[in-house]
């Protein structure tokens, strides 16, 4: 048996033990990409759906008929994509109680009469998080941890707009 033979004898399963070592670390890091990325989409569908439902309450006055009505509905809006509050959430874990509504008639001291350049305005507000904001719910338990972060907490996410008067 010659050299070059001995040699190669020896190297049978280095790639397997090399693929062994960088496996693990490139898979963490697949993961945490993947997460981030449905972390991104997650906070995009509740800033849309806030400023949906904020558009939504900005087209009647409080004064117009069916507008207490509009105001659950913007809530079922927010959560569930519809007024009648039937389906999935759009987001997991949102519930129509991390929903809050701000307008001239909840809040009249800061959204009714506003005074503005032009005049006055009416503010609605609408807010999903409290004070607590919205937990992001990883489908890998375990990657916020490795990375030192024990859980992922949006801020509460909120879109204030002029009423129509």
């Amino acid at each position: 048996m010659n050299a070059a033979m001995k040699r190669a004898g020896r190297q049978k399963g280095a790639l397997a033990v090399e693929f062994a070592i960088l496996a693990i670390p490139l898979l963490v890091i697949l993961t945490g990409i993947t997460e981030y990325g449905r972390a991104l989409y997650y906070y995009n569908s509740l800033a849309k759906a806030v400023r949906d439902g904020a558009r939504l309450l900005s087209t009647q006055t409080p004064t117009d008929p069916g507008y207490a009505t509009l105001v659950s509905g913007v809530t079922c809006t927010v959560v569930y994509g519809n007024n009648a509050c039937t389906g999935d959430p759009l987001i997991p874990g949102l519930t129509t109680a991390m929903v809050s509504i701000c307008d001239p008639v909840s809040c009249p001291a800061t959204h009714a009469a506003v005074p503005t350049g032009t005049g006055v305005a009416n503010l609605v507000t609408v807010q999903v998080g409290g004070q607590a904001g919205y937990t992001f719910g990883s489908m890998a338990p375990f990657m916020p941890a490795a990375f030192g972060v024990p859980s992922l907490n949006f801020a509460p996410i909120a879109a204030t707009m002029r009423q129509v008067l």
